[in-house]
């Protein structure tokens, strides 16, 4: 549907970050890579089949163990899984995150219609916040307001409903884009619209 039929009558955008604003594998896969090249360095394995290893377990099986099963399979010592942990709080990427197209313009209309952006992501705060500041944003980032559920303690369902009072705004003037079950439960409960980032394009 055209970005526009879902904003007219909103006054408020709530997105969550990954995998509805950027792919979340851009970023996990630049720390495998840093990660491979740090052990290359560190213990003089070749980082190419690391990097390979890693990059086929997430895609096939996911982050689960991740570091146990690299660790069994290349010999690497245990006391790396404090640096492999680091670089997914603190890591300098390579490249900067790319928004998805469909995203990225449906944000520049919520810009140019002065409606209000709002990010709420959960997971560990400084991770999150580490890939928001490597984020292309266009120009974007001026505009947006970032709430971490691990930060703040509460429900997602009670944050966007301090949103909405922060705001003054009511239920059918605001929208939530994500990219799971959770969320779209979440958002339901109390009533806010819910539309998977998918759905949306210009």
């Amino acid at each position: 549907m055209d970005a526009s039929e879902y904003i007219k009558d909103k006054q408020l955008v709530i997105f969550e970050l990954d995998d509805v604003l950027f792919p979340e594998k851009d970023y996990l896969l630049q720390v495998y890579y840093l990660f491979s090249r740090f052990i290359e360095y560190t213990e003089q394995k070749n980082a190419q089949p690391i990097l390979e290893f890693m990059r086929n377990e997430y895609e096939n099986i996911g982050t689960e163990n991740l570091f146990q099963k690299t660790a069994n399979q290349f010999g690497i010592d245990t006391k790396y899984e404090y640096n492999f942990n680091l670089l997914h709080q603190n890591a300098r990427l390579p490249l900067k995150l790319l928004l998805y197209k469909n995203m990225l313009e449906f944000m520049q209309a919520l810009v140019v219609d002065r409606k209000k952006i709002v990010i709420v992501t959960t997971g560990n705060p400084e991770q999150q916040l580490n890939k928001i500041k490597q984020t292309e944003w266009n120009g974007l980032e001026q505009y947006l307001t970032v709430y971490f559920v691990e930060e703040l303690g509460q429900p997602k369902a009670e944050i966007f409903q301090n949103i909405l009072s922060d705001n003054n705004l009511l239920a059918s003037q605001a929208l939530v884009v994500g990219a799971n079950k959770f969320d779209e439960q979440q958002s339901k409960s109390i009533n806010l619209q819910y539309i998977v980032s998918l759905e949306i394009y210009k």
